[in-house]
């Protein structure tokens, strides 16, 4: 049996210099700063590995990924796509630069309780094995299995990606 923390920690290791990605987390403005709208803060860096980040202290699922832009004026025929164009002019108002790419809506993924035999987002165990959810129609699959497949094209992307 190989424990999640172990597993984990080895991928830390081999993604050392590896690019890593920005997190923010979306801050609504108290009652007199509301007239600048809500923003996205900094919150630290991440290797993206699929479903997973890992940071340098914990790891994370991810939620949604955003371009910061301002989309300007326009109609939309999709609630989300409005919710998406304000996500992303939240992330400039909050600092991210023109075009960078940021994570928010992400959440830590509890390893102890993952050890323990419990689900934390996409990881939990089956039988003794760490496992992966990578998608929602999906079965699961060992995480060492998953993070050698993920930092293996982080680091070595495909040609033409």
């Amino acid at each position: 049996m190989t424990d999640a923390a172990g597993v984990v920690a080895s991928a830390r290791r081999r993604l050392a210099g590896a690019p890593r990605a920005r997190l923010g987390e979306l801050v609504t403005p108290r009652l007199f700063a509301a007239a600048r709208g809500p923003r996205v803060v900094p919150r630290g860096e991440a290797w993206h590995l699929g479903v997973l980040l890992i940071a340098d202290d914990a790891l994370l699922a991810t939620g949604e990924i955003v371009r910061a832009h301002d989309p300007g004026r326009r109609g939309f025929t999709a609630q989300a796509s409005r919710e998406r164009a304000e996500l992303a002019l939240a992330a400039l108002r909050g600092g991210f630069a023109e075009g960078e790419t940021v994570h928010v809506g992400w959440h830590v993924v509890d390893l102890d309780a993952v050890a323990r035999g419990e689900a934390s987002g996409p990881v939990t165990l089956v039988g003794a094995v760490p496992s992966v959810r990578w998608s929602r129609g999906a079965g699961r699959m060992p995480l060492a299995e998953y993070l050698d497949e993920r930092i293996a094209l982080l680091l070595r992307p495909p040609q033409g990606a």
